[in-house]
């Protein structure tokens, strides 16, 4: 079978696997690795703490260190309240494009690298290629976090990685890193008709959006002399403000989701530092004076860093060389990249779709890209004999 009707066939298989985050993907591990060791690669499988999620880690060729890794993750983003032309979790055709949840993130890379398998494995490899697939990217990187671990722990040391994420196959060589947090306010509840004998927790958090608000602004002068990126400064963004039950109750508790994309690492600790002294400072002592077991927590989501463009990358070299990019570029959304890169691998952000589908109801990878991604992959091939 032709690569791309093999690509085809495998990418209905992988769209039927509903791996939202919040579900297990060890169906899709389980028939990932069914197909790799069919092909004789050597494969290994590392389940995260709950015995529900897996990351699977396949190499082609002899196993040691300076091989290139190709890379995506399995789960992907919830269809609720998407209104959809068709079922997200059926493949369809349509109109030169391929439809349904995951085919542009990310499960086409996944798609077309496994379609490549047979091809790799004919080869007589001199250098090792490393299939890894992670899980749960979505919601803080958190498999390809302990895919680091793991390589680290057995001493295996791939110099290249090559992140599928949709660029529409350009080069991507640098990207925001993604800090995620949700900050808990406990104050105490009472009547609304007397204030000043509870404290009112959605009041604070309100106070700390203000706080968010205000860093926010001041990020924006930040911004490093001649930064690529877009915008160029660190961003904050306040994604929900929850708390409170009625309309006549001071609400006891309250919670704020936030996130940060720092262009420099710098940014992140002056914006986590401004907010401990401002709530230890102010918020916390005026809450505590009325009760004293008020408190302000921040749970941390997830912290991945960027990818930091380099002077020096081979993966940036070898994927414009494979695609015939005369350029890379960066962007603001996040990937595993920066993980990868922090192994000492140098690391590249190429794939087929486009992150305008990506997350989206009827998202789709169109089958140029996914013949453009194919062709780049055929062309890695002459740098592993």
């Amino acid at each position: 079978m032709p690569p791309l009707e093999q690509t085809k066939a495998l990418l209905q298989k992988l769209v039927s696997f509903p791996t939202v985050s919040s579900n297990s993907n060890l169906d899709m591990i389980a028939f990932l690795s069914e197909q790799l060791q069919a092909c004789g690669a050597k494969v290994e499988i590392w389940h995260d703490e709950t015995g529900s999620k897996a990351n699977l880690f396949a190499t082609f060729g002899p196993m040691r260190d300076g091989g290139i890794v190709l890379s995506g993750h399995c789960d992907v983003v919830p269809v609720t309240d998407q209104d959809w032309s068709s079922d997200p979790f059926i493949f369809e055709e349509r109109d030169g494009k391929w439809y349904g949840r995951g085919t542009c993130d990310m499960k086409g890379f996944i798609a077309a690298v496994m379609a490549m398998a047979p091809h790799y494995a004919a080869l007589d490899l001199q250098r090792p290629l490393h299939f890894a697939f992670t899980y749960d990217e979505e919601i803080g990187c958190f498999g390809a976090q302990a895919l680091a671990g793991m390589l680290q722990s057995k001493g295996l040391k791939p110099t290249i990685a090559i992140i599928g994420e949709p660029t529409s196959m350009q080069v991507i060589e640098g990207h925001k890193g993604c800090y995620e947090y949700t900050t808990h306010f406990t104050g105490l509840e009472g009547h609304g008709s007397g204030p000043d004998r509870g404290v009112n927790a959605v009041e604070y958090a309100v106070r700390y959006v203000g706080k968010l608000l205000e860093l926010k602004a001041n990020l924006r002068g930040r911004a490093p002399v001649n930064s690529r990126f877009d915008p160029p400064w660190t961003t904050i963004n306040t994604g929900a403000l929850v708390g409170g039950v009625a309309h006549n109750v001071i609400p006891g508790k309250a919670r704020v989701e936030w996130e940060m994309r720092p262009v420099q690492k710098e940014d992140a600790d002056y914006v986590k530092d401004a907010l401990h002294l401002y709530c230890a400072d102010e918020l916390m002592p005026a809450m505590q004076a009325v009760h004293p077991e008020a408190g302000i927590e921040t749970e941390v989501i997830g912290e991945v860093d960027g990818l930091e463009p380099m002077d020096d990358n081979e993966a940036r070299d070898l994927v414009m060389a494979l695609t015939g990019a005369n350029g890379a570029e960066v962007v603001p959304f996040g990937t595993e990249a920066g993980i990868f890169q922090t192994l000492g691998m140098s690391v590249v952000v190429c794939g087929p779709g486009s992150i305008e589908q990506a997350h989206k109801p009827d998202e789709y990878v169109s089958i140029e890209q996914m013949a453009q991604c194919l062709e780049m992959l055929e062309k890695l091939s002459t740098k592993l004999v």
